[in-house]
């Protein structure tokens, strides 16, 4: 393996970049693809996005959330195909090109050409692609650019035309005028779930208005109530509730007699009595009732055909059929008078009503009074041409003039806004073509079941209820760019041609057919087959909802039923889609209800649905507002893979939403890679250091004797991989991609905190080169295996890691690690081990917690601790097998088990409150009193069965907070000994002082100082040092004495002797050096030098018969030879080597530990066996 940097040298983002270009290099993705191919399919379908606007955060992690999961297919054995989409048509593309060119109305599209302006949004469609493959690319996600599908694509369109003829067939379709949502701004009705993406709180003018009753003895009028002034020129019916009781009530003061439903009768005005100076006051109810005399009551059933005088002449010619009372249930008594003014041309209700009474009729005789624009016709003639809204006013000024007006004010109401213009939309009757969606709701909610939702309240609540609800689906749009209708119809509406292939329209046309845009096939006309004299079809102008083609994407990217037929049937609901909340009223809706209305089966079967990315205050990210980091800053400073973990585990991943925070990218950086990385340079270096030591270059040893380990750590770490594995296919299996993250952060701290920390004379090799070997293999493995479970999450930051650990393995490793097999689970996963290592970690830290509270830092050596548990096994493996790494870890000397619970702990029982309080209501008080006074026989009788009745109620372990409080031990005193529990664990720390620890804690202290000295030399735990200590005591003896004594333990962690600074030779290359006073009341100088030989002068001057100019000749050569060559000549030849090469001097043999040593420390050592 090559040599690595540090971490905080390491730049993800360049090293991401470096990926990248290697992956082009090798065509990673292609090749992914190429070596898959015959595995089983894996169908995902990427909802196509507009290239009219650039990529941001919501776009970046839907796409995220898709890379994820195909790569992870990928990895378990499918064949993926993964193409990128662009929605092309629709109102997005028209706005533009309206902008750019100045265009105000339908007029102005038909002067310039359709073929012109079609032309124009075609050439605008893929504007931003560039910077959209850019933004994809980077984030490293793989999808194929090159073979796209576009939905103005021919192949696509015909697909969609196909889906239509297929719905028409099965008397799906039709055609008729629907009241439905209409943008003003777009000039084109919206679907229903259009129309609820842009909902605001904004006032509007309400009033009440006077129908005088035709044929009344007492003149009475109806009173209607309205927020929609501009459609009463419209008005043809006014409407009641039959079972509603209405009033006929004169007002006392102006002898005004209206009729208005018993409820509703304070919402009348209360008027002012002549002369007086007060104001109006609407009043209150009481105020209004008593200003009324109650002429009669009735029903709303007894109103029902009765005529009134029209408010305007614009609609006489109704007079027939109109201007009288009609009653429904959709009349309420919750605002208004109970009268409803109707007028079928804007309101959905309206337009029912009036068609069940005749006063409308199917077909083309309905007059709409607004056109295209918003604007009133000729039919309406004091206000032609003037848009509805603004009206208003003048509409409200015209009823007062008329003596109509009966009460005005302001209303402010939820209003639905066009989601495109920003402008409100109206509701208005147009002639469209419906998709009968109402026929299949049963079968729509049917499928719903068969699919699979993360998270499932989605599906369950927010989905089923749209479906529940669903209305006729409007797929006509009276606009230019988009898929045309393929209908062609007589003049006389009684020949329909429906096309379900070019092939088709060719056949019966006569002509050649190559783009199926409107400028390109308007022309083109059938003959009738009834005959010549019935002259020829024309084609409806309409074009398709945009909905309509990303509905039919499954189909139609792949040009179904033309071409891949067997591919579509084998894989079809496909496996996988992924879009924001949004889409449950968008795609994911259209995708179903074609699918179910073509197959009777739902689109896909398993859907990810994620949240909003807010910006950090809780807005709307906003380009205008500068409220949010562009992606690309965030990429670059932190890198994709950290961006891509921070969304994924997020609440969004669950449909909720995001503030995103730069920072919390960093977090991820800090938190999760630089944990992992560091992890990893350990390897690396300690794999060199066996190389640097002239041993045998580092190769992981076989992984199935590995698992035979009998080291305790090697046995918890490997489980605890398996156990990542497992977790990791199991939420992959079930996509919940948002479980992962955690997990995955809770691996990699206890693989950096327990197994290296633990491990680092093992890895250093302190142990011995076959335990080095094994540890380091094990960790080796276990970042291996880490890194496939992560790779579709982090596919740079692992294919970094790969790349370098597959070198010590034979050349049979895969070229990337995504062409790697996910791995599997294998052998077994201990239990039981894995819960003691957590126990033990929950140990060290409850004793840290001790030791913080009295002010005993970890390099003060304690005598003994006492861990308390009931569990025998929990006790043998602290007592056992952990018991040196919980001892070294705490710095204590003796660790002494107790399953006698009540030896160091008082029992006490509280009720949780908050798992409680709901369940039991008024019981809470009398249960919790006696939960309080549970003996500690009947705590431990309670926690032996699992459960206890109490007052009637049956409570188990989880109802009732179990605490044992620290009990002191005979005559011991409270600064003594000190305890703290967690659960059903209690560690208890004896904290006396003990002088025969006090050499211990020095010895740690001048460990620690090394150490630290190490670090500010930026010294490499490979680097090989020796390390010099000189006292400055007046009194060496103490120091002397401690170094003597904690011998063992300091090589034992440094990997090398202290050793006197008298041996410090003249040609040492000194690294650092530090003077420290008052260490646990000694003062010493530390020297950090590099590793120097030294020569037995004697010796050498012996092998030129005593001739000292030639020795230190041979010296000054040797000084000059690189050290580690040297050691690796001597070892080779096996501590002798022959010096031929230098001039004027006879050649010599030198042996190691006669001539020359390789280290101050090996002469240390040799002359110590001397003495001794």
């Amino acid at each position: 393996m090559d040599d690595v940097c540090e971490g905080k040298d390491f730049s993800f983002p360049s090293q991401e970049e470096k990926i990248l270009a290697w992956w082009d290099e090798i065509d990673a993705f292609k090749t992914q693809l190429e070596r898959t191919k015959k595995f089983p399919e894996y169908i995902f379908y990427d909802g196509p996005p507009f290239a009219t606007g650039l990529p941001h955060y919501g776009h970046i992690l839907a796409g995220t959330i898709k890379d994820i999961v195909t790569r992870y297919q990928s990895m378990t054995g499918h064949h993926v195909t993964r193409r990128f989409g662009w929605d092309c048509h629709g109102l997005p593309v028209e706005q533009e090109i309206d902008r750019k060119l100045g265009i105000k109305s339908k007029n102005d599209v038909i002067k310039m050409g359709i073929g012109n302006y079609n032309e124009e949004c075609r050439g605008i469609v893929q504007r931003y692609v560039h910077e959209w493959e850019k933004t994809v690319v980077r984030m490293g996600r793989w999808i194929d650019f090159r073979n796209d599908y576009k939905t103005m694509d021919l192949k696509f369109m015909e697909s969609v035309w196909w889906v239509f003829s297929q719905l028409f067939r099965k008397d799906l379709v039709y055609r008729g005028f629907k009241v439905m949502p209409y943008s003003t701004g777009c000039k084109t009705p919206l679907s229903n779930f259009e129309a609820n993406l842009n909902y605001r709180e904004v006032p509007d003018p309400e009033i009440m208005v006077a129908f005088p009753v035709i044929d009344e003895p007492d003149g009475a009028c109806f009173v209607a109530w309205t927020t929609t002034p501009w459609t009463l020129p419209s008005n043809l019916a006014l409407c009641v509730n039959a079972g509603f009781v209405y009033m006929k009530v004169r007002n006392k003061l102006n002898g005004k007699v209206y009729v208005v439903a018993e409820s509703r009768l304070g919402e009348l005005p209360v008027e002012k009595v002549a002369g007086s100076s007060k104001p109006k006051s609407s009043g209150g109810k009481a105020k209004s009732v008593d200003s009324y005399e109650i002429l009669d009551k009735f029903t709303g059933a007894s109103l029902v055909g009765k005529k009134y005088v029209p408010l305007f002449d614009y609609f006489m010619d109704y007079s027939d059929v109109a201007f009288r009372v009609v009653a429904d249930d959709y009349v309420t008594d919750d605002s208004g008078t109970g009268i409803v003014h109707c007028a079928p041309a804007f309101g959905e209700d309206d337009y029912r009503v009036c068609m069940e009474n005749g006063i409308i009729s199917k077909g083309e005789n309905l007059v709409v009074a607004v056109d295209d624009d918003g604007c009133f016709t000729e039919r309406v003639v004091e206000f032609t041409g003037r848009y509805v809204k603004e009206a208003d006013k003048d509409i409200i000024q015209a009823v007062k003039e008329k003596g109509r007006l009966v009460k005005t004010g302001s209303f402010t109401h939820n209003y639905p806004f066009c989601w495109r213009s920003d402008t409100p939309l109206i509701y208005r009757a147009v002639p469209s073509w419906f998709v009968a969606v109402e026929k299949i709701k049963d079968q729509l909610l049917e499928s719903n079941k068969q699919t699979y939702w993360v998270p499932d309240f989605v599906k369950e609540k927010r989905f089923h209820n749209w479906l529940e609800n669903a209305r006729d689906w409007a797929v006509s749009r009276s606009r230019f760019w988009g898929t045309p209708l393929p209908l062609w119809i007589s003049e006389d509406g009684e020949e329909i041609e429906v096309m379900d292939s070019i092939e088709k329209l060719e056949k019966l046309s006569g002509e050649k057919v190559t783009d199926l845009h409107r400028h390109k096939i308007d022309h083109i006309t059938i003959p009738s087959k009834r005959g010549p004299e019935f002259g020829r079809l024309h084609r409806v102008e309409d074009v398709f909802d945009c909905w309509f083609e990303s509905g039919s994407m499954p189909y139609a990217y792949i040009h179904y039923p033309f071409e891949n037929v067997e591919l579509f049937e084998n894989n079809f609901p496909g496996h996988f889609v992924a879009e924001g909340l949004d889409q449950t009223r968008g795609w994911f809706y259209t995708l179903m209800v074609l699918s179910t209305a073509l197959f009777g089966k739902p689109a896909f079967r398993n859907l990810i649905c994620n949240g909003l990315v807010l910006a950090e205050d809780g807005k709307k990210m906003s380009k205008r507002l500068k409220n949010y980091p562009p992606p690309s800053d965030v990429i670059n400073d932190y890198g994709a893979d950290a961006l891509r973990l921070y969304i994924i585990n997020s609440p969004v991943v669950r449909a909720e939403p995001l503030r995103f925070k730069k920072d919390g990218v960093y977090g991820v950086v800090k938190d999760v890679f630089l944990p992992w990385y560091n992890a990893y340079r350990f390897l690396v270096q300690n794999a060199k250091r066996l190389e640097v030591e002239g041993l045998a270059p580092f190769t992981p040893i076989d992984h199935s004797i590995l698992q035979k380990s009998p080291n305790v750590l090697d046995q918890w770490i490997n489980s605890a991989t398996q156990s990542l594995v497992h977790f990791v296919r199991q939420e992959m299996d079930a996509y919940r991609l948002y479980t992962v993250v955690p997990y995955l952060l809770k691996f990699l701290d206890n693989l950096t905190n327990i197994y290296v920390r633990f491990n680092r004379r093992r890895l250093k090799g302190r142990t011995g080169e076959e335990d080095c070997r094994t540890a380091l293999s094990t960790l080796y493995y276990v970042l291996l295996t880490a890194c496939k479970s992560m790779a579709p999450f982090t596919p740079f930051f692992t294919e970094v890691l790969y790349q370098n650990l597959r070198k010590v393995t034979s050349n049979e490793s895969e070229e990337s690690i995504h062409y790697c097999s996910f791995p599997t689970v294998e052998g077994r996963r201990g239990e039981r081990i894995e819960e003691s290592v957590d126990r033990m970690m929950t140990i060290i830290d409850l004793a840290r917690n001790i030791r913080e509270r009295h002010n005993k830092p970890l390099k003060t050596p304690l005598k003994e601790m006492v861990i308390v548990h009931p569990d025998a096994n929990f006790l043998e493996d602290m007592a056992g097998k952990l018991r040196e790494y919980v001892l070294e870890e705490l710095n204590v000397k003796s660790l002494v088990p107790c399953n006698d619970t009540l030896k160091y702990a008082t029992l006490r029982a509280e009720p949780d409150f908050s798992v409680l309080g709901k369940r039991l209501g008024k019981s809470m008080g009398a249960v919790a009193k006696e939960v309080k006074a549970m003996s500690t026989e009947d705590i431990l009788a309670f926690e032996k069965a699992g459960e206890i009745t109490i007052a009637t109620h049956l409570l188990k372990l989880s109802d009732i907070k179990l605490t044992r409080e620290f009990k002191l031990p005979g005559n011991a005193k409270i600064e003594d000994m000190d305890a703290k529990g967690d659960g059903d664990v209690l560690v208890v720390l004896d904290l006396r002082s003990d002088e025969s620890l006090y050499e211990a804690g020095v010895a740690r202290e001048i460990v620690n100082r090394i150490q630290k000295m190490r670090k500010k030399a930026a010294l490499d735990p490979t680097d090989l040092v020796e390390v010099f200590f000189k006292s400055l005591d007046q009194d060496e003896t103490t120091s002397q004495e401690i170094l003597e004594s904690q011998e063992l333990y300091i090589r034992d962690v440094l990997g090398s002797p202290l050793l006197p600074s008298t041996l410090i030779p003249p040609h040492a290359v000194v690294l650092a050096e530090e003077r420290f006073n008052g260490i646990s009341n000694l003062s010493f100088t530390i020297t950090l030098a590099r590793p120097a030989p030294v020569f037995n002068s004697d010796a050498i001057a012996a092998l030129f018969a005593g001739n000292t100019a030639l020795a230190r000749k041979l010296q000054a050569y040797l000084l000059m030879r690189d050290h580690h060559n040297l050691k690796a000549e001597l070892q080779l030849g096996k501590g002798k080597i022959s010096i031929k090469c230098i001039e004027d001097l006879p050649p010599v043999n030198l042996t190691l530990g006669e001539h020359v040593f390789l280290t101050v420390g090996d002469y240390f050592f040799s002359q110590k066996k001397v003495t001794s």
